[in-house]
C-alpha cells in the first residue's frame, strides 16, 4: 500500500515567492492526515488538485501563525462544501481553547463537526498503523509526530506455487499467524509467510535539538525535519538556540544518529530564498541522503 506525501508549504515564519507557510498532507488508504495549516494552505490544495474535503485528521505541532493561520479559511471552505465527516484535530496542551477561539471569533458560517484532543504518546491506532506525538522544545507547547505502519505477514507466492496450493480465502489465515489444514495436510504459517516491516515517517518541526526529536526520528524511513538556520554562518548556531530552532547540520545529526533512511529538510527561512543549496550542502556533509522540500513536491513511499 502506497504512502503519499504532498508538501503544500515548506517556508518558515515569512512566506516567499517560492514557499508558502508550512503544511504537509499524508495519504494512506482512506486516511488523509494534514500536518499543520499555514496561511494559504487551502489554495495550495487547489494548486495540487487535491480535495480538502477528504481530510480526515489534522495534527497541529503548535500555534504560531506560520503553522495555523490557514485554519479559519480551511474551516470556512469545508463548511461551504458541506464537509460531512467529523474532523479529528490533535495537538499539544492548549489546542482545545485555540480551536474554540478560532471557531467562535472567525467562523460565522455553518460550523463543521470536529473533535479536539490534546495528546502525547500513542494517540491513534488502527490494524494498519499508529500515530504518536512527543513534546518538543520550542517557545510554546509543541508536538512532533510519527506515522508508523505496522509489520505484516505476507504470503510467499513462490512457495505457494511450488507447493501447488490453491489461492483460496483459507490461505489468508496464514497472514494472521494461523496454521491451516488443506486436504488433510497441515500448512504452517511460518513456512509460507515472511514479515514485511512497516514504514515509519516522522515530522519534527520547530524545536531545538532534544531527546524527543531523536526518539521520533529513530529508525524512520523518512524524517521531515525543520532546518531554519545555517550553522556554518555568522551566529547561525546561536540564533537556532535563541529561537529554539534547528540548523541544517543539527537536522542531519539527528538523522545520522538515529538510523534514518532519508532526510527531508523543510521550514526554510526567507533568508535562504534561492540559496537553499548551502543548507543542503551543510546537511549532506553529515547525512548524504538528504533533500530539500519544495512547495508542491510529491513523494510516494
Amino acid at each position: 500500500m502506497k504512502i503519499n506525501l504532498f508538501f503544500l508549504g515548506t517556508g518558515s515564519a515569512i512566506p516567499t515567492e517560492k514557499r508558502n507557510h508550512i503544511s504537509i498532507l499524508l495519504n494512506y488508504k482512506d486516511e488523509n492526515i494534514l500536518i499543520d495549516c499555514g496561511e494559504g494552505t487551502q489554495r495550495q490544495f487547489r494548486k495540487m488538485k487535491l480535495n480538502p474535503c477528504k481530510i480526515t485528521r489534522l495534527l497541529l505541532t503548535h500555534f504560531h501563525g506560520d503553522h495555523t493561520f490557514g485554519l479559519p479559511g480551511l474551516f470556512h471552505t469545508l463548511s461551504l462544501n458541506n464537509y460531512a465527516k467529523t474532523l479529528y484535530i490533535y495537538g499539544p496542551r492548549g489546542t482545545k481553547k485555540f480551536i474554540r477561539d478560532i471557531s467562535d471569533i472567525l467562523i460565522h458560517t455553518k460550523k463543521i463537526n470536529y473533535k479536539v484532543e490534546e495528546i502525547t504518546g500513542k494517540f491513534f491506532e488502527t490494524k494498519d498503523f499508529k500515530l504518536t506525538a512527543l513534546p518538543l522544545e520550542h517557545d510554546t507547547p509543541c508536538n512532533g509526530y510519527s506515522f508508523e505502519e505496522k509489520n505484516k505477514l505476507r504470503i510467499n507466492k513462490n512457495k505457494l506455487k511450488q507447493l501447488k496450493l490453491p489461492n483460496i480465502p483459507e490461505i489468508a489465515k496464514l497472514t494472521q499467524g494461523k496454521d491451516i489444514k488443506l486436504n488433510g495436510k497441515l500448512i504452517k504459517s511460518k513456512d509460507l509467510t515472511y514479515l514485511q516491516r512497516g514504514r515509519k515517517i516522522s515530522f519534527i518541526l520547530d524545536t531545538k535539538i532534544c531527546n524527543n526529536a531523536k526518539k521520533l526520528a529513530k529508525n524512520s524511513d523518512l524524517a521531515v525535519i525543520e532546518s531554519t538556520f545555517l550553522e556554518d554562518s555568522d551566529n547561525g548556531k546561536k540564533l537556532a538556540s535563541n529561537y529554539k530552532h534547528l540548523t541544517a547540520k543539527q537536522a542531519a545529526q539527528i538523522a545520522k544518529q538515529n538510523k534514518v533512511k532519508q532526510l527531508i529538510l523543510t521550514h526554510i527561512s526567507q533568508r535562504y530564498e534561492n540559496k537553499e543549496k548551502i543548507l543542503l550542502n551543510e546537511a549532506r556533509k553529515i547525512f548524504p541522503n538528504t533533500i530539500i522540500s519544495e512547495d508542491f513536491m510529491r513523494l510516494e513511499i
